[in-house]
């Protein structure tokens, strides 16, 4: 996400004659700023505009980055009296204050609809031209899902570099990863002062591309990884793993560090590299959260996936892990690809077994020494009332209440693997990690130090009310493997980031979910599969779960798509994901919550659930233009110097204001005022372009919210030859009082285009 808009200001003047910058730095901290600069206002004096920035507006040394492909500019270190006055400058469209943005912490690949030698993967040559570059904590390069055994050479077009540094070389990058790079002055800088004041803990990180945390391996092996037989999480989920585009070149970006997130001047500088290197797709599993989002002129992120986009160049991102709250979605711009998290269809059950017979399901990827059916005593410290010892936090628990027993741990405020460790600490032998109501139903597996299981929220309450109705409460857990074939999947995770859309409700977003729970891919060998200090052991592969898991495998669907497609621009490419998803589980049911068991809507999965082999050949595509992004930025109310912000170069707005939900997505939201009395409507125009046949007819088939009316015109499309574009108008109409909301506060149909081969819908969404 990006900074708010408390945090950060924009100052927008008339062009005023240039001035003599002075401020005062008198007890002031030091702070990093991104310096947005009209570059059409250098005056030729200087040769480049490096030589402009340190004359007129910093000196060298505080200068961290600059910025020439996706975003013109600088960030620098500079006092808040000094960034202020910069702001006034007639050449600088805004500054921005630097904020720390967080990670949004193998079966897939087929639930997604691939198969070996056919399909997608065969059409696409398993995406083998296609540089994919991802922007996370880094790359363990020796990993086996990285080897370039049988690649071509690397594209020709290729301009990146293999950054050496600390245990890495020019030799760790290969024909499967063809560049790396790090960008770590605005985290060294962000303590505030001049030099480098978060310095590069050497016994945690790594000053290079190496990764520390594994999180990036995880992402890159994802989206990319070559296939690797006898693959597992110390025996979970054993087989072959693979990513989505096994063939797609990788080439990273380290923007985040181990415990200390991700600067927004550091991404912005990877986002201005990746571009100029020649990726065809980026993904970044990385945002903010609790559902702030700052406007996208002030989103490094959106600046920068704009630059990227404009480009030609198709940016995936994930949706957070906030939900199932509404309006939890982040990384929300329409030229970003947002990413949601479903389940797939297997899972690593363990059974808790109580004294009184009773047993409860729950998940675990503990692979230690089992219980072996030995009961041991029961213990639930929330029972004191006191909120910290209910949820184990570090040295709340009494090891005299705890020594040699079980013990039951609330979901929440620390992570999952650290409660374990705080028990183990205390003396106990085992944790069930019970979840409150906020989290439902929803389980993630985790690789426990000690014996341990995750309920859902219902199970949760039979613990307890079983440990507090019993004198002498006993319990077990048993740890059943991993099982193939759950049903149903997939469904919405519940901590996915959900809509409407904080900043634009006229965009649905997320576009769309995708596997993101329980996923196997390539782990750091710097880390154990917990991300524990404590955790020593190692591991070629970890389980992990998030939108970040859900983020790359879009990545890789856009690499396969592009390869087999290359002329497909970004939009075309979403396009073609989200009118061919899913909305029906594996029990060709619609699809449901996690966190509720009801059934989902768009606000929850967006179009539906990524299909690759139905994305491979769409029919129809919802094309959009550079000029129609800035005309939907001009329908929200962006002056055009703002939008100069995001778009480098100057635009104009149309004398007419634009309507920002004419821009043509595939999918479209009508917003209704309570105040409106009566009936109402809402017109939306879109435009297809056919990729399939020539000759084609396509007939429009309605699903109308319910209590409201939705016309199509024309009813048919017609394309040949000659004409591959056509264009349709659809009124949504409404009486506010009639339309009954449910707990989401919509109401939710579609439209769909067929001509008997391809099915392309779009969700339809009304709300007041």
């Amino acid at each position: 996400m990006a900074p708010s808009l408390s945090s950060s200001f924009l100052l927008l003047l008339s062009f005023l004659p240039l001035f003599s910058l002075s401020f005062s730095t008198v007890d002031q901290p030091y702070k990093t700023y991104i310096i947005r600069i009209d570059s059409q206002s250098k005056p030729s004096i200087f040769p480049t505009h490096y030589h402009w920035y340190t004359t007129e507006f910093t000196n060298s040394p505080q200068i961290l980055h600059t910025y020439d492909t996706v975003f013109h500019g600088f960030s620098a270190v500079l006092t808040p009296d000094h960034a202020a006055t910069l702001s006034q400058h007639p050449s600088v469209l805004a500054v921005i204050e630097d904020q720390r943005q967080q990670l949004h912490t193998t079966r897939s690949p087929q639930f997604l609809g691939l198969r070996n030698q056919r399909g997608l993967w065969s059409y696409s040559n398993y995406g083998s031209d296609v540089i994919i570059g991802v922007l996370d904590t880094g790359i363990w390069p020796e990993r086996r899902s990285f080897s370039d055994v049988n690649l071509g050479p690397v594209p020709a077009r290729w301009k990146g570099i293999c950054e050496a540094g600390e245990r890495f070389t020019a030799r760790n990058c290969n024909k499967k990863l063809i560049g790396a790079r790090f960008f770590i002055k605005g985290h060294e800088a962000a303590g505030g002062g001049l030099g480098p004041t978060s310095p590069i803990n050497d016994t945690l990180e790594f000053k290079s591309p190496r990764d520390a945390d594994g999180h990036g391996t995880h992402t890159a092996s994802t989206a990319a990884g070559r296939h690797a037989f006898r693959a597992s999480m110390e025996g979970y989920a054993a087989g072959i793993a693979k990513g989505v585009a096994p063939k797609a070149r990788l080439a990273v970006y380290k923007v985040c560090w181990k415990n200390a997130g991700c600067l927004d001047s550091d991404i912005l500088a990877a986002f201005d590299a990746a571009v100029k290197d020649g990726v065809d797709v980026i993904s970044i599993s990385i945002g903010g959260g609790n559902g702030i989002s700052a406007p996208y002129y002030l989103d490094p992120i959106a600046i920068g996936a704009y630059g990227a986009a404009s480009r030609g160049v198709f940016v995936s991102s994930s949706a957070g892990n906030d939900g199932p709250y509404p309006m939890s979605a982040t990384n929300l711009a329409p030229w970003i690809v947002t990413v949601g998290a479903g389940t797939i269809d297997r899972s690593f059950p363990a059974v808790v077994v109580l004294g009184n017979g009773k047993r409860l399901s729950g998940v675990s990827l503990y692979a230690g020494l089992p219980l072996s059916g030995k009961m041991y005593s029961l213990v639930y410290p929330g029972k004191s009332g006191v909120l910290a010892s209910s949820l184990c936090m570090e040295n709340s628990l009494d090891p005299n209440m705890t020594r040699g027993k079980i013990v039951v741990c609330d979901r929440g405020s620390s992570p999952r693997v650290a409660k374990g460790l705080v028990v183990k600490k205390a003396g106990g032998v085992g944790m069930i990690l019970a979840n409150g109501i906020s989290n439902g139903e929803g389980l993630v597996g985790d690789a426990h130090l000690i014996p341990a299981c995750a309920l859902g929220s219902d199970e949760g309450d039979a613990l307890k009310a079983y440990v507090s109705s019993t004198s002498n409460p006993v319990a077990t857990i048993a740890f059943k493997g991993t099982v193939i074939g759950i049903k149903p999947a997939p469904v919405v995770a519940s901590f996915s980031g959900r809509g409407p859309n904080g900043l634009s409700p006229e965009i649905l977003k997320p576009d769309l979910i995708a596997p993101g729970v329980n996923i196997l891919a390539a782990w750091t060998d710097a880390a154990g599969p917990t991300g524990l200090e404590s955790d020593l052991r190692k591991t070629e592969f970890n389980i992990l779960s998030g939108t970040s898991m859900a983020c790359p495998h879009v990545s890789g669907a856009a690499a396969l798509l592009k390869s087999a497609h290359p002329d497909w621009s970004p939009a075309a490419i979403r396009s073609a994901m989200m009118t061919t998803a899913n909305t029906f589980n594996n029990l060709n049911q619609p699809m449901t919550d996690e966190a509720t068991g009801n059934a989902s809507s768009p606000y929850d999965l967006g179009a539906g659930h990524l299909n690759l082999d139905r994305a491979m050949d769409p029919g129809l595509v919802y094309d959009i233009t550079n000029n129609d992004y800035v005309n939907f930025l001009c329908g929200i109310g962006y002056e055009p110097r703002v939008i100069q912000v995001i778009t480098r170069s100057p635009v104009s707005c149309p004398v007419k204001k634009p309507l920002p939900e004419h821009i043509n997505y595939p999918s479209l939201a009508a917003l209704f005022p309570n105040s409106a009395k009566g009936a109402s409507s809402k017109t939306f125009i879109r435009t297809v372009t056919n990729v399939g046949q020539p000759d084609a007819v396509y007939r429009s088939t309605i699903q109308a919210p319910r209590g409201a009316a939705v016309t199509v015109k024309p009813q048919k499309l017609v394309f040949s030859r000659a004409v591959k574009k056509r264009s349709f108008i659809v009124t949504v109409t409404a009486n506010t009082r009639n339309l009954i909301m449910g707990n989401s506060g919509a109401v939710f149909g579609s439209i769909s285009w067929s001509d008997g081969k391809h099915f392309v819908r779009s969700p339809i969404v009304v709300v007041t």
